[in-house]
C-alpha cells in the first residue's frame, strides 16, 4: 500500500532518460512513485531503488492505459513524459508509419493518460499535470515536420487544459527542453549511435537531470502558484538549429 500521507506521482516513459531522472528527483522531493514504461527490465532498474510501484505501460495502447490507470486509487501528479521522435525525413520523403507512431505516443498517449487520471487528480484537491514538450514545439526546422507537429500539439493541448480546467484544483505545466543527451537521438536514428552522437558534438547539451530539476521545482511550488511553462536549453543552444559548437 502507498502511504496516503505522501503525494503520489505517476511518471510515464520512466524507464530511461528524462523519465527516469524525474522519478529520482520526485523521490528526493518526497513523492511516492508509480512508474510506467514498455521495458519492464529497465523500469525495474529505475523503480526498485526508489521503492516505487512500477508496471508495464504502453501509452499507444488504450487497453494498456486503462489497465494501468485502473489500479491507481489516488494521485496528485501526472508527468506525461512518454514520447520521442522518429527520423529526419523531409515531407516529400515522409513515412506514414513514423508519423503515426510519433502522433500516437506524443499526442494520443498524453491524451489517454490525462483523460484516465483527470477525475482522480481533481478528487485529490491538489492535482498537477506536467507535459514534457520540446523546443521543437516552438521552432520548426527542416526534416523535423513530424516531430515539430506533435510537439506543437503538446503545447496546444497544454494551453487548452489550462482553459478547460481553470477554477479546478489542477495545475497545468509544460516543460520544454532543448538538446538533452539521452537515448532520444539514438531512437530517432534507429540505433545509429554514430549519427546520434553528432547531434551533441562540440557542445555541452543538457542532461536528463537538468530537466528533472526543472520539473521538481515546478511541482514543489505553493499550491496557488502555477508555472505555465519552462523552456530550458543548453547555454550553447539559441534555437532548435542554432548551436555554438567547438569542433
Amino acid at each position: 500500500m502507498l502511504a496516503e500521507s505522501k503525494k503520489i506521482a505517476v511518471v510515464t516513459g520512466a524507464s530511461s532518460g528524462i523519465g527516469a531522472a524525474t522519478a529520482t528527483a520526485l523521490h528526493a522531493a518526497g513523492f511516492e512513485l508509480i512508474l510506467g514504461a514498455r521495458r519492464l527490465d529497465r523500469l525495474k532498474e529505475v523503480g526498485e531503488p526508489l521503492g516505487a510501484t512500477y508496471r508495464v505501460l504502453d501509452v499507444t495502447d488504450a487497453d494498456s492505459v486503462e489497465q494501468f490507470c485502473s489500479e491507481i486509487q489516488n494521485v496528485q501528479l501526472l508527468i506525461n513524459n512518454a514520447g520521442g521522435a522518429l527520423g529526419m525525413d523531409t515531407i516529400a520523403q515522409a513515412k506514414d508509419d513514423d508519423w503515426e507512431r510519433m502522433y500516437d505516443t506524443n499526442v494520443l498517449g498524453l491524451m489517454r493518460m490525462t483523460r484516465a487520471l483527470l477525475p482522480k487528480l481533481e478528487a485529490s484537491g491538489a492535482g498537477h499535470i506536467v507535459n514534457v514538450g520540446s523546443v521543437a514545439g516552438r521552432d520548426p526546422y527542416p526534416g523535423g515536420a513530424g516531430y515539430n507537429a506533435v510537439k506543437f500539439a503538446v503545447k496546444a493541448i497544454t494551453q487548452v487544459m489550462r482553459l478547460e480546467l481553470v477554477g479546478k484544483p489542477i495545475r497545468i505545466t509544460e516543460v520544454a527542453p532543448g538538446l538533452v543527451e539521452t537515448e532520444f537521438s539514438e531512437v530517432r536514428f534507429s540505433g545509429d549511435r554514430e549519427r546520434a552522437s553528432k547531434v551533441y558534438a562540440g557542445m555541452q547539451p543538457l542532461l536528463a537531470e537538468d530537466v528533472a530539476d526543472c520539473i521538481q521545482w515546478v511541482v514543489t511550488r505553493a499550491p496557488h502558484v502555477n508555472i505555465d511553462e519552462i523552456v530550458v536549453k543548453p547555454l550553447a543552444q539559441a534555437s532548435a538549429t542554432v548551436v555554438a559548437r567547438k569542433l
